[in-house]
């Protein structure tokens, strides 16, 4: 009979902020993987449609920036979300060298149903906080973001 594991003991980690900040970024990542379970989509294909939907005829290079990701991961993602017919790239009328991108009617479709499926599962992750502490959570990460 296997003996059960010793607990882990995680020293002063839980002190250090970043360590705290990964924690629930892990945590997050999860949700959003239960959230989304049985689509092909990963947090940084789902940022980029919610971008791109914000923004129609963003350049490329615009998108990883802010993905903050180099441009051949922007690329990646833009290609994965063209392959599956989610967005495509059009010439720009003002910079006909210039690529835009624009969500098709499917990715609008599939961008809608998933923010319901994310939104309802973020709400929950969330629950343990009050709206307030949600509020003022979010208000101090983005000092931290800059």
């Amino acid at each position: 009979m296997k003996r059960p594991a010793r607990p882990l003991y995680y020293g002063d980690l839980h002190e250090h902020l970043g360590y705290v900040l990964r924690q629930a970024q892990l945590a997050g990542f999860d949700a959003f993987r239960r959230a989304t379970t049985g689509a092909d989509i990963t947090p940084a294909r789902y940022t980029a449609m919610v971008i791109v939907r914000a923004n129609p005829g963003l350049t490329q290079s615009a998108l990883g920036e802010a993905l903050g990701t180099a441009r051949s991961g922007a690329m990646m993602v833009v290609d994965w979300l063209e392959d599956r017919g989610l967005a495509q790239r059009r010439n720009l009328p003002q910079d006909g060298r210039a690529w835009g991108l624009y969500l098709t009617p499917r990715g609008e479709a599939e961008l809608k149903r998933l923010n319901k499926k994310v939104r309802a599962h973020d709400a929950r992750f969330a629950a343990r906080l009050s709206a307030a502490e949600r509020a003022t959570l979010k208000e101090l990460l983005s000092k931290l973001v800059g």
